[in-house]
């Protein structure tokens, strides 16, 4: 992976996508220390599939992976029920 200073991303845009689609990631560093990352598209959305739980997985889990809100019990007024006619 090449790294390249922000001064020369920014001035140097189209040759970091191009240098980024042919050879793989690119570091942008700010200040001497890595700031981000440029990916070609289809990588990242390969690591973006591999990073989210199949179904299977969300239904074995041991613990839940969230909390449901339901409206509170008793709160609710209640209508009369209708007269059929």
């Amino acid at each position: 992976m090449k790294s390249w200073p922000v001064q020369d991303a920014k001035a140097r845009f189209s040759e970091l996508l191009k240098t980024c689609l042919e050879e793989g990631p690119q570091v942008v560093t700010k200040r001497g220390t890595d700031a981000a990352v440029l990916v070609p598209f289809g990588e990242w959305h390969r690591l973006q599939a591999a990073n989210r739980p199949t179904m299977k997985e969300l239904l074995l889990a041991a613990s839940p992976r969230g909390v449901l809100q339901g409206p509170e019990r008793g709160r609710l007024e209640r209508r009369s029920p209708r007269k059929v006619t």
